[in-house]
């Protein structure tokens, strides 16, 4: 006989688990409140064969919880009045409250990130899956689901989950009153997340973004780029995106890295999904770099100028290591031993330029495999806000990396995903535990879930 469940959440990640922890209080403290309480079975579905991967991963292995100071400033995709008011159902403070309350101490660094004090990522993982046993939830891993059918038996509606065989005599399909589809997106694939759920949710009766894309992402550059040549080279950099017209449209400041491939870091990640996205609508927008942040061309050019008998290698040395130096000088074709007042006037701007504003010849980007994040996906228009319910198919709600809504590096993502599967998770938890649900209990219901 088919197994029956209240509430079934497909993906057990941060967004998953932490639904899937929601669904169970909620579900206890609405059954605390009826004199004839039931039974209620949460149930968590991952195909992975190892959990929480990209919790494991996160922050170098330590786990990047969340920031200190998260607005919806901090993310693109969906509107942000939209992003808004998910945040703020829970928000930084909350957070920290659930994972104190969990045994995990948070510790705050100077960047505004939040790691847990143990420095081990494990730490974090380890609290989630414990709070989620707590909270009545059974995990099954790996239990790939192939499809899901919205299902209707008598006065009975829920959904009919069915496995893609991975192991045998593995049960082949489970049926739920509400499920929440927390199977993130396309990013580091190696974790599990291969962009499945994105076909589950258009069979549910959802749409997807035109585009889903890498974000969070190295970028590269042309092999023989002179950037290519400074590997392991990091500096602190401003990276801005200009529109075809010159508009200046977005720039981030931060930690940056050469690497051979192109460039990394923190501020290459947060600018990769603003400048990708502007480059599929124009494809005249570029991406340039300041590696003196402080300066501009302008300033660059006066400094150059007042150089007199000083050699503009001197002055970039005072600046940069010796490669940088040479790399720069040979970008901009000014000899080394060449001193300032014998710089020429194009000497000087290109020297200038390619310090301040160095036009970067982006050839795409590492792609999904080394992304953190994915840009795009199911549009926030299509759930109801306070619930993350679909409206589209009743009973079904979303949550974390699937929905249009990706963030900047340094726990805005995992802010997201705690956010967001706090509020699916208690809706449908709540909504699955009573009679007036979208999936009412049929009068043959048998102890631990509904008879479909």
């Amino acid at each position: 006989m088919t197994e029956t469940f209240d509430v079934a959440v497909i993906g057990a990640g941060a967004a998953g688990l932490m639904a899937a922890i929601c669904a169970g209080r909620a579900a206890r403290s609405e059954q605390s409140q009826h004199p004839n309480p039931r039974s209620f079975r949460v149930i968590a579905l991952d195909g992975a064969r190892t959990l929480g991967a990209k919790i494991l991963v996160a922050g170098g292995g330590r786990c990047n919880v969340t920031h200190h100071a998260v607005d919806e400033h901090q993310y693109a995709g969906a509107s942000r009045n939209a992003i808004k008011k998910i945040l703020r159902r829970f928000d930084v403070a909350q957070t920290i409250e659930f994972f104190s309350a969990l045994g995990v101490e948070l510790k705050r660094e100077e960047t505004g990130k939040l790691f847990p004090t143990t420095d081990r990522a494990r730490t974090v993982l380890d609290a989630l899956l414990n709070a989620a046993h707590d909270a009545g939830v059974e995990i099954r891993n790996p239990w790939r689901v192939g499809t899901i059918r919205e299902h209707e038996e008598g006065n009975a509606r829920g959904f009919l989950i069915e496995h893609t065989p991975i192991l045998e005599h593995t049960p082949p399909s489970l049926l739920a009153r509400r499920v929440v589809l927390a199977t993130g997106g396309k990013s580091l694939p190696k974790t599990g997340s291969d962009g499945e759920g994105y076909h589950l949710a258009r069979a549910l009766g959802h749409t997807i973004t035109p585009r889903v894309f890498p974000a969070l992402v190295p970028l590269t550059l042309p092999p023989d780029h002179f950037i290519c040549t400074l590997s392991g080279f990091t500096l602190p950099a401003t990276f801005e995106v200009r529109s075809g017209t010159g508009k200046r449209l977005v720039s981030f400041t931060n930690s940056t890295l050469c690497a051979h491939f192109g460039l990394s870091g923190p501020s290459v990640l947060d600018i990769s999904r603003y400048y990708l996205d502007a480059q599929a609508s124009d494809p005249g927008a570029v991406l340039v770099m300041n590696w003196l942040p402080d300066k501009t061309l302008e300033t660059v050019d006066n400094a150059l100028r007042a150089l007199e008998r000083s050699t503009p290698a001197r002055w970039l040395r005072d600046r940069f290591p010796e490669r940088a130096t040479e790399a720069f000088l040979k970008a901009a074709q000014v000899p080394g031993s060449i001193t300032g007042d014998q710089l020429t006037r194009e000497q000087r701007r290109r020297l200038a330029t390619i310090v301040t504003e160095t036009p970067l010849p982006i050839t795409g980007s590492r792609g999904f495999t080394y992304a953190e994040v994915t840009a795009g996906g199911v549009p926030l228009s299509e759930l109801r806000l306070e619930t993350m319910e679909s409206r589209a198919c009743p009973g079904l709600h979303l949550c974390g990396e699937i929905c249009d809504v990706d963030g900047r590096i340094g726990g805005f993502n995992f802010q997201w995903a705690w956010a967001s599967g706090f509020v699916a998770g208690s809706a449908a938890g709540a909504a699955a535990s009573t009679t007036n649900s979208a999936c009412p209990i049929s009068t043959s219901t048998k102890p631990g879930g509904m008879s479909l």
